[in-house]
């Protein structure tokens, strides 16, 4: 009998490249809009210190993952990863497993690919001058994404502080052409995409809303999170990645109390294009249905292996 491939970080990278699984995402969102994509809620248990189990499972006609994540907060003090877990693939009629990849790798590069999929498809065209707003590991998924589709991109980072945001910088100094960080509190008018990476509780851009400068929220995953604050969404166009979740956990839409009919999903975006006159804030709060389409990526990778 065979044995079940099982990929490690690097190996669910290379099957995963971020043209493809932007594509890729282009098709789970129709097919999850339509119905032809299960991605039941998220369901979260708890763990010891703070940590959380979480488990999303999702299937469509030809595959089904489920993804089985553990974020445990207090790891940093342990010298581990905050997150440990798997994404098994599928066989939708056998049930027979197919491959297993690794779990930190798949959300980080289709989180940084649906904010690849949000520029592409909210913007008027390619960014030259990118924000990025955090300098943890989603910060770093980011940039290699920038790096693989936009490389000709200016890339300024803004950390919790000046030292923090020049240490990312220095270490991920030959991920992109033109890598900084951000001198001072000001951002330069000529940024037209800011992506905010964090899981602060407080509004980390809350400047007045502009035209030409796309907005992704992207960290802030549970209500009482906010990155975008109220200033910021009361004058924009609102859009999100999964209308369903980001209801529950859209801490920066619910704090600002958004009227949920003025927020349009990505496959809206997508069936119609936005007007670029007005301003616009994508938020993103993550769904199985991403992860599957992650899978099929890795399946076809596969298959012309």
């Amino acid at each position: 009998m065979s044995s079940t491939p099982i990929f490690d970080a690097a190996g669910t990278a290379r099957l995963i490249p971020f043209r493809a699984l932007v594509d890729a995402l282009k098709t789970a969102a129709a097919d999850y809009a339509a119905g032809r994509v299960a991605s039941p809620e998220r369901l979260v248990v708890p763990l010891n210190d703070d940590g959380i189990m979480l488990s999303m499972p999702a299937a469509a006609r030809d595959l089904a993952i489920h993804k089985l994540v553990n974020v445990c907060p207090r790891n940093g003090e342990r010298a581990l990863p905050t997150i440990h877990g798997q994404v098994m693939a599928f066989d939708p009629d056998t049930g027979k497993t197919l491959f297993i990849l690794d779990g930190p790798t798949v959300t980080g590069r289709r989180t940084a690919a649906m904010s690849m999929l949000g520029i592409e498809t909210l913007s008027r065209g390619a960014p030259n001058d990118i924000l990025l707003i955090g300098t943890g590991t989603q910060a770093a998924s980011h940039l290699r994404a920038i790096g693989e589709l936009y490389p000709q991109a200016r890339v300024r980072v803004l950390g919790t502080s000046a030292a923090r945001a020049q240490a990312f910088c220095d270490a991920q100094r030959d991920t992109v052409r033109d890598l900084q960080a951000l001198s001072g509190a000001a951002i330069p008018d000529s940024v037209d995409t800011v992506i905010a990476l964090t899981t602060s509780r407080q509004a980390v851009y809350d400047e007045a809303p502009r035209a030409g400068r796309l907005v992704i929220g992207v960290g802030a995953f549970t209500p009482q999170m906010c990155e975008i604050g109220a200033r910021t969404l009361a004058g924009s166009t609102l859009y999100a990645d999964d209308l369903a979740g980001a209801r529950h956990e859209a801490g920066d839409f619910i704090q600002a109390g958004i009227d949920w009919s003025t927020v349009t999903g990505i496959e809206g975006a997508l069936a119609s294009r936005p007007s670029f006159d007005t301003p616009i804030v994508f938020k993103t709060v993550g769904c199985a249905a991403w992860d599957l389409a992650a899978g099929r990526v890795a399946r076809a990778a596969l298959g012309a292996g």
